[in-house]
């Protein structure tokens, strides 16, 4: 192994489970994937901090098969990093760590795929791969807005995450899909800018599939916070929001992402101990399995030497 395959390596914990079908070598692979323990901006429940350990302890209990998308896990190379060892505290050194991993991984030719923890996280991985892909658009599956410019004295807390992505967005182009809570002045912002996306239960994403239909080709991050889902399949979440969300509504959109550039994503909010069933953190692996498919068939369509590709 290089020596910087080992320095990469040297930033994660890999004690505990690993994520089924994945490789701790990154030799030979296109997709890393890692985990981010953090909720310390947590306003409600927390807990997300214990998520990436409980995706990986139930991955082994779903088939590696999807019949959605006619893909194997087998037949994808993918490494599990484990998980960041960060600091307890503020937000703001653990999204300066959550970049510099995410840019380890570009550097290694992976597409990272990041379990969190909460929702503060995710602009030092947008930030990252802001960095390579400039025309680099965020598609956001959410039930909170989380545009507000601080909370609760915070500026990186999980309510501020949008905000602070926009700040590293070049493109200033983010899609949230299917939002329904937040403060009135959010969503006068969401409806001015045109970036607030529709879906209704059960039906095809046709709204998505519209707005994106213009940027085909185009580099795409995918952050869904797992509050998306109705707390009735997925109460395990941190702040969790009725009127939300079934698996065929995301499958809906799965159907419109595969067919789009997608470079890199994360899954956060998940808090395993707030539901002790373990169906939140089943579908949070699930979810997890999908989204490795969904990088491994955007790796064949659109490799990373093309044009979309800019190394700054």
């Amino acid at each position: 192994m290089s020596q910087e395959k080992r320095s990469t390596q040297q930033l994660f914990n890999t004690d505990g489970s690993i994520f089924m079908g994945a490789k701790r070598n990154p030799e030979n692979c296109n997709i890393g994937l890692y985990g981010v323990p953090y909720d310390g901006t947590t306003s409600f429940r927390p807990g997300a901090r214990f998520g990436p350990c409980a995706i990986r302890e139930v991955s082994n209990g779903i088939e590696t098969f999807c019949p959605q998308l006619n893909l194997d896990l087998e037949e994808i190379n993918f490494a599990d990093f484990g998980s960041l060892d960060i600091p307890h505290g503020a937000p703001e050194p653990i999204v300066s760590i959550v970049n510099k991993s995410t840019q380890k991984l570009f550097d290694l030719g992976l597409s990272p795929l990041m379990l969190g923890g909460e929702h503060s996280i995710t602009s030092g991985a947008v930030a990252a791969t802001a960095k390579i892909y400039s025309d680099l658009i965020l598609v956001q599956l959410d039930a909170h807005a989380d545009l507000r410019q601080e909370w609760l004295g915070a500026r990186h807390s999980h309510a501020c995450a949008m905000r602070r992505c926009l700040e590293e967005l070049p493109s200033k182009t983010l899609f949230q899909v299917g939002i329904r809570s937040g403060t009135r002045a959010e969503f006068v912002e969401l409806q001015e800018s045109n970036r607030l996306i529709s879906h209704q239960t059960g039906q095809p994403a046709n709204n998505l599939f519209n707005r994106l239909t213009p940027h085909l080709g185009k580099a795409i991050y995918l952050t869904i916070d797992l509050d998306w889902f109705d707390p009735s399949i997925l109460p395990g979440t941190g702040t969790p929001e009725p009127g939300g969300f079934f698996w065929n509504d995301f499958a809906a959109i799965v159907d419109v992402l595969r067919k789009h550039n997608l470079v890199a994503a994360d899954i956060v909010e998940l808090a395993p101990q707030l539901d002790q069933s373990g169906i939140s953190s089943i579908l949070a692996a699930k979810v997890t399995r999908t989204l490795l498919m969904l990088l491994s068939e955007s790796e064949k369509n659109y490799p990373k030497d093309s044009k979309t590709m800019i190394l700054m």
